[in-house]
């Protein structure tokens, strides 16, 4: 039979060697991943050379400082308007549909360069000519839309004035 364990002896890691140890995986880490760490070192020699480090250093150092006067400025009237336009214009975006906004953004796009391209032109548009022009798909559709749009808002505007 077996003689019975009685007594527990811990293995204890000399420091030493523990240190030598992570040296090793360090270095492995290193040499597996050169290509990862020297754009890193690259990086931050850009950062450096840009004084972004001195300029986060100053930041933490006047932090106090700093968020007193952005507090400041927060706490003005005309910065309360500003957040809760922002608040307002995210909801507004919000509302619309990814692809009615994206035809919007299309039409507002196409219809800068058409007159900027007519500006550049220099072109004269007579009345007879503007009158023809009415009559254009395009036109019709682009005035049907901004009546559509109008009619909208002013539903709004009459609905606003009932409430209040």
């Amino acid at each position: 039979m077996a003689r019975a364990i009685t007594q527990i002896s811990r293995y204890q890691v000399n420091p030493e060697e523990e240190q030598a140890r992570a040296q090793e995986e360090i270095m492995k880490a290193l040499t597996d991943n050169k290509d990862a760490v020297l754009n890193l070192i690259t990086l931050v020699k850009r950062l450096d050379d840009l004084k972004v480090f001195q300029a986060a250093n100053a930041f933490i150092e006047k932090g106090e400082d700093i968020g007193v006067i952005a507090m400041q400025q927060i706490n003005q009237p005309t910065m309360h308007n500003v957040i809760k336009n922002a608040m307002g214009a995210f909801t507004f975006l919000g509302s619309i549909q990814p692809a009615q906004l994206n035809t919007i953004m299309e039409g507002l796009s196409h219809g800068m360069k058409e007159m900027s391209r007519t500006g550049e032109k220099g072109e004269k548009q007579s009345v007879w000519r503007l009158r023809l022009r009415f009559w254009t798909p395009e036109i019709r559709a682009a005035m049907t839309t901004m009546m559509s749009f109008m009619q909208g808002m002013g539903e709004v505007f009459l609905r606003n004035r009932r409430e209040n």
